[in-house]
């Protein structure tokens, strides 16, 4: 019988699918790329129209023999790596390797494991698609020339060991932007005003909303005091009440992009993390009796669409699991936004049926957690709406209106299985538990003013900047990850309490390339980018014109920079701590984790010690300061100077009052409900939350 290779990019993938072909296939995995461009030099011949030099990737030699070997003792080689750009030319590059015929019919695509797809998509190859092999190697190239260009002179100029990265540069762009906007940030005052009314069903708040029909908005306390002095003997009448109902629409599907940030959001998953659970998810999970299945479709999507059938299996489940009701009377279609590659599906279960608790034991914590937020979101975006009875209740008292707006679900739809997460924290409408009537007149019980402050733009957090990245169209779904750990990684960034700070390092950098780079760093720019390289896959533009339109200005930057940027000195602070092995001071240095302390003495004296910021807290084990710290991946935490005779850590940072209940050491959390202040010790418990303003 004759042999058939097939080739997958990883082992997991490999064993999935092997299971579900015959004897005769053989299924292997390339391990990624197996070709790329050389580390050691440029590997793009700018004088020859930028023709990219590929070699075989150190280390992988016996791999390609062993490919080779099994190429050659099979009648058909079909080439199945991941369906995107990337997939797309590692499969280009075997087909080098192993003297393939590049025109041969060889590439197929599972867009998820499971038996039916994987055994349809064998039975129908197709050519290589050359354009989504130009389109990665215009970005594999494009990336190439600014990196390679850029860090030597990063190093010339500031210290060597930095590099730049095209895109990964616009992202501490943004993030450093946002620092910016913080600096800059001047607090106004403004003051707010709650009524504490009773009817004669009970009480309620209202607030203040307007003055003689206008809105009113109180910047100070003079103006304060003069409202209330308005206020005091008026009656308080129900001058209106309006009733409605509101239509709550599920969110579409996972993409990518959503997928991190919800997964974020909900779970506190790093990007990196998300994608790494996603790819086991999605490669293949021993299901016990079922044996080997992908449990969602491809990870690296932006596409919203899903199949007739999938559409369909969800419909029937959510009949039979909770009513007809909950079956909209026409199935939802999703349409994504921009140049989404609708050839593609959303993340989804490969099986509605397949319900997260059934998966728990074949699944570990983390793989569930997952896969239960991709299963319910993809129900969920297939359900009725929710349907919402909203109340809005006006008051009026002298010349002033106070509203009071509540809500309750009247039929929950969708959100019996999902309720999509938010990056910041909304107050909406509970219940208004009284009954009213208008022209009611309601008695003051009392008036609540607060002064408040403007506060100034977030900091991103991993989510956030996942979103402003996608909402600028700058960079892929596949790179989202990537950026962010590149930019830690390189000391650019840290996360700080689950935000996004640029390192001075970072701000050094991007203030060079703002000023001498303008293009490079630009969000706008690197956007219209990102639209050349999908014109590139469309077919609508050959991938070295996009390199040549963009190489000439650049080179030209290039030069000029060379010439007029001096040696940037990053100075080094002095402090009064004095190096034991020399006698100086020892100054304060940046390094990949952030700050530190280190003698002045180098390369004659090496003494180098932690920077201790403290948090004026002690140890609740030993008494000793509490400082804080960074970990090995930059993640910022807190832990007992005395270390290593005292092991006390914290990832949440500490509070600045004890535990009222039994003295011990309190620290901070954000929740959904605002700031949480929690005692450590585990058997009291205590815990409170604290009031934003």
């Amino acid at each position: 019988m004759a042999k058939t290779l097939v080739i997958v990019e990883s082992p997991a993938k490999a064993k999935s699918i092997g299971k579900f072909l015959p004897r005769n296939y053989v299924v292997k995995a390339s391990m990624g790329h197996l070709r790329d461009l050389p580390k050691s030099q440029i590997g793009v011949d700018v004088e020859h129209d930028f023709e990219p030099k590929y070699i075989p990737i150190r280390g992988r030699g016996p791999l390609v023999k062993d490919l080779r070997e099994a190429a050659k003792n099979a009648e058909t080689v079909l080439l199945a790596s991941d369906p995107d750009r990337e997939g797309e030319a590692i499969a280009w590059h075997l087909m080098h390797l192993l003297s393939l015929d590049i025109q041969s019919a060889s590439r197929v695509e599972f867009h998820e494991i499971t038996k039916s797809t994987v055994q349809k998509a064998i039975k129908s190859p197709r050519r290589l698609d050359f354009n989504k092999v130009d389109a990665q190697q215009a970005r594999r190239v494009l990336d190439r020339l600014v990196g390679y260009k850029l860090s030597p002179l990063l190093w010339r100029k500031i210290k060597r060991g930095l590099s730049a990265g095209r895109v990964q540069s616009v992202a501490v762009r943004l993030i450093c932007d946002r620092e910016e906007e913080i600096r800059r940030f001047v607090p106004v005052e403004y003051w707010t005003l709650e009524a504490l009314l009773r009817s004669a069903g009970g009480e309620f708040t209202a607030k203040l909303l307007q003055e003689n029909g206008k809105k009113l908005n109180i910047g100070g306390k003079g103006e304060m005091e003069r409202v209330l002095r308005d206020l005091r003997g008026a009656e308080y009448m129900v001058r209106d009440i309006r009733l409605r109902d509101k239509r709550k629409q599920p969110a579409p599907p996972f993409t990518t992009s959503s997928l991190q940030q919800e997964a974020y959001r909900k779970l506190g998953f790093a990007p990196k993390k998300t994608m790494a659970l996603a790819q086991q998810l999605y490669e293949g999970i021993d299901i016990g009796k079922d044996g080997t299945a992908g449990l969602i479709t491809y990870m690296r999507t932006d596409a919203v669409r899903v199949s007739d059938e999938a559409r369909q299996e969800a419909r029937d489940y959510i009949r039979a699991a909770y009513g007809a009701a909950f079956v909209p009377p026409k199935p939802r279609h999703y349409t994504a936004k921009g140049r989404a590659q609708e050839a593609h599906e959303a993340i989804r279960p490969t099986a509605v049926a397949r319900r997260p608790d059934d998966m728990k034991p074949y699944l570990g914590r983390e793989q569930l957690r997952l896969y239960r937020l991709i299963w319910e979101r993809f129900l969920a975006s297939q359900m009725s709406d929710a349907v919402l009875a909203t109340i809005a209740v006006d008051v009026a008292a002298a010349a002033f209106l106070f509203r009071a707006n509540a809500q309750t679900v009247k039929f929950p739809g969708y959100l019996s299985v999902y309720e999509e997460g938010r990056d910041e924290a909304e107050e909406e409408p509970g219940a208004l538990k009284v009954s009213l009537t208008k022209g009611e007149i309601l008695q003051l019980r009392k008036l609540t003013d607060k002064q408040h402050f403007t506060e100034p733009p977030p900091r991103y957090t991993e989510a956030s900047l996942v979103r402003k990245l996608e909402d600028g169209g700058i960079g892929r779904p596949s790179t989202y990850a990537p950026i962010i750990e590149t930019i830690q990684a390189r000391g650019y960034v840290v996360r700080e309490e689950k935000k996004l700070v640029p390192t001075e390092l970072g701000e050094v950098v991007i203030g060079l390339l703002k000023d001498k780079f303008t293009d490079v760093v630009d969000p706008d720019f690197t956007a219209g980018m990102e639209a050349r390289l999908d014109q590139v896959e469309e077919g609508q533009l050959p991938w070295k014109e996009v390199i040549r339109d963009f190489y000439g200005d650049f080179a030209a930057e290039l030069a000029q920079a060379e010439e007029s940027i001096g040696k940037i000195e990053m100075r080094d602070e002095e402090t009064e701590e004095i190096c034991e092995l020399c006698g100086r001071h020892m100054v304060i240095k940046m390094g990949r984790y952030g700050k530190f302390l280190a003698c002045p003495g180098f390369p004659a004296c090496r003494n180098i010690r932690s920077l201790q910021e403290e948090t004026g807290t002690t140890c609740p084990k030993c008494g000793a300061k509490i400082v804080a710290r960074r970990s090995k991946k930059g993640r910022r935490f807190y832990g007992c100077s005395a270390w290593p005779d005292c092991d006390f850590i914290s990832w949440e940072k500490p509070a600045a009052e004890l535990c009222p209940r039994c003295g011990g050491l309190m620290v901070e959390k954000q929740t959904r409900q605002g700031l949480r202040h929690s005692c450590v010790n585990k058997d009291c418990r205590y815990y409170v939350l604290k009031d934003k303003d």
